[in-house]
């Protein structure tokens, strides 16, 4: 059975060229076009892994749907795919104000897989995802 991934990216462009490295490489995929409806989609479908964007509606979407996800608030809507891997897309480059940081001695999220920087190397990515999802 195949495993499949959630892509949560308001970058149309960007989710039809990784679904189809992905699809090509054995996975099923599952698009979400905001950080609100990735949400509903993983309750959803459950998948195995989520990648996802850092700045979609609001600059910091990806991050409210990561915190979610990870909520372990008793009663958490989201308690089924809390363990489920996440992969960190971004276009933060450089250091901000925020506490995120590409530098995962120095970051603040926990739980974190991975961090790609756009645009997002596909072969780098895949070899991410083939180590997550075997």
């Amino acid at each position: 059975m195949p495993r499949t991934i959630l892509l949560v990216d308001d970058d149309k462009d960007l989710l039809c060229n990784l679904e189809a490295v992905l699809r090509k490489n054995g996975y099923e995929t599952v698009q979400a076009h905001s950080a609100a409806e990735g949400l509903r989609t993983a309750l959803a479908v459950r998948p195995d892994l989520i990648v996802l964007d850092v700045s979609m509606e609001t600059d910091t979407a990806g991050f409210e749907f990561f915190n979610q996800i990870r909520s372990r608030r008793e009663g958490s809507r989201y308690a089924s795919v809390q363990g489920v891997p996440i992969v960190l897309l971004t276009a933060i480059h450089q250091v901000t104000n925020s506490r995120f940081s590409l530098d995962d001695r120095n970051g603040f999220l926990p739980g974190i897989e991975a961090v790609f920087t756009k645009p997002v190397g596909v072969e780098a990515l895949l070899a991410k995802v083939r180590e997550l999802v075997p």
